[in-house]
């Protein structure tokens, strides 16, 4: 916690601009990166089209824009998004692939960890740029190539999941592809995360194959243009921006470490304060994640077929889904949609490959990933609890309101409420870090929800017996048969 912080190390070239944006200057230079990815992305359905131009040159073309936005945005820093990869890569192609895969997930995370460890150390409270960011990004993407070889080398098909068939890979790939895909533009800044196969046939043009081979039997592939949900999605980026930068300086969260507007609030002006301010700071993470989601689609990644009424969809990778995550009936739910190719990456890595305590160790590999402020592992430890909290609930109450719509629809309004102050009340240790400031404010809120959340969990079984699944009628006679009681089954 050094009194003198780092200090940034990026292109100085925009740093005049500053005063006239009111931006900092690696605030500038990410959106200007961004902007700029944005607009060489559309090279890759044009000039540089699979039907024109070789794979290799489209490889070298994500590999050199990559670099040169790297050093853009963090100067000489940007040699750890080679170094990283590049020890991995060492072990991919040196060791046994039945252990490698473990090997490459334990450097990467003791990599990743050292930078997250420098910051904390250096620079401990800095909201600016960092090559962290870029650095968890390239962490997804090797482990997921290196659990995916060692699927793809080690099993038969019948040992594996429907999700490790589809993204085991068979052979190990050559420099180029590696480096490539690891620091691929459109996702390198903020994601999402794209698997080895996927980025393969995207760079050989097979991705609208597959894609339409789910939803359309016409041996005809189209190539649907993705303008109409690019602009879409840098219009909602920038409005999440604007809502941040009008508003948040009305609702900071940091007020919530100040010791005196604690004391002085009441436990329901807390509660209130937190969903607000919260809510405006995840516009931020909604801009820089629809931006990028964006930028994918402008380069042809995201495509996934077609919907009932023939428009093409573009969500194959995402990192979030907004309205989902703010209306969401359900912790689960609102989880789900957060950050939705780390949710992924965690699934393959972690949830599907262990039997005991999955939901807990997805939980710890999420946490280290993120970094060592203390304020995650109090949101992750938190998250764990009301995961297994909410999954009781749903399965000893949850049927008993399904009778017909109107009791369904009272049960949604209540968890959706619910859901709304439990996201407040677990998530901003994350945004403030601190430990103190977080016990304090907990401290000040009698720890109500955990509690709750620990009785729930403890006693609802011994006295709410598992309700029948019930079906789901309205007036006009329309039935629905549940077939299970609910997605939080394993």
């Amino acid at each position: 916690m050094s009194a003198k912080p780092s200090v940034y190390q990026g292109s100085q070239i925009f740093a005049g601009l500053t005063e006239y944006t009111g931006l900092r200057t690696d605030q500038l230079n990410f959106i200007i990166s961004q902007f700029g990815a944005l607009i060489l992305s559309t090279l890759y359905r044009t000039a540089l089209h699979p039907s024109k131009t070789r794979t290799e040159i489209r490889h070298v073309f994500g590999l050199g824009v990559g670099i040169i936005m790297g050093y853009f945005c963090f100067g000489y820093q940007a040699i750890h998004l080679a170094g990283l990869p590049g020890i991995c890569y060492m072990i991919m192609t040196t060791q046994n692939p039945r252990v490698m895969h473990g090997m490459v997930l334990t450097v990467a995370l003791i990599y990743l960890s050292f930078i997250h460890l420098y910051r904390q150390l250096f620079d401990y409270s800095s909201i600016g740029l960092d090559i962290s960011g870029p650095l968890m990004v390239i962490t997804q993407k090797v482990t997921s190539l290196a659990f995916s070889l060692h699927d793809g080398l080690t099993k038969k098909e019948e040992e594996m999941t429907h999700t490790q068939k589809y993204y085991a890979v068979h052979k190990t790939p050559n420099f180029l592809e590696y480096f490539s895909y690891s620091l691929l533009f459109p996702s390198l800044m903020a994601g999402p995360v794209i698997f080895y196969n996927d980025y393969i046939d995207f760079v050989e043009g097979n991705n609208y194959v597959k894609a339409q081979s789910d939803t359309r039997n016409s041996q005809v592939i189209y190539e649907p243009s993705p303008v109409k949900a690019v602009v879409k999605k840098v219009v909602t980026a920038l409005f999440c921006a604007y809502i941040f930068v009008k508003f948040l300086p009305r609702f900071p969260i940091g007020r919530v470490k100040d010791g005196n507007f604690v004391e002085n609030s009441t436990v329901g002006h807390l509660f209130w304060y937190l969903t607000v301010s919260l809510l405006l700071v995840r516009c931020k993470y909604y801009f820089a994640w629809t931006m990028a989601d964006g930028i994918c689609n402008n380069s042809g990644i995201g495509f996934s077929g077609y919907n009932e009424n023939g428009a093409s969809k573009w969500n194959k990778y995402s990192n979030v889904d907004i309205f989902q995550f703010e209306f969401g009936t359900s912790l689960k739910q609102s989880i789900e949609a957060w950050n939705k190719g780390t949710n992924i990456w965690l699934r393959m890595m972690v949830y599907e490959r262990t039997t005991k305590y999955s939901t807990l160790l997805t939980y710890i590999l999420s946490a280290i990933w993120h970094g060592f402020y203390p304020g995650y592992y109090l949101t992750f430890l938190s998250g764990a609890l009301f995961t297994f909290a909410s999954r009781t609930v749903r399965r000893h109450v949850r049927n008993y309101f399904l009778g017909n719509t109107e009791s369904k629809l009272l049960y949604d309004v209540m968890t959706f409420a619910v859901t709304r102050f439990v996201l407040g009340y677990i998530t901003f240790p994350f945004v403030i870090l601190e430990f103190s400031s977080s016990i304090m404010l907990y401290n000040k809120m009698y720890w109500c929800l955990h509690i709750g959340a620990v009785i729930v969990y403890l006693f609802l079984p011994k006295f709410v017996p598992k309700s029948e699944i019930r079906e789901l009628s309205s007036k006009s006679g329309i039935a629905l048969a549940l077939k299970q009681a609910g997605p939080y089954s394993k």
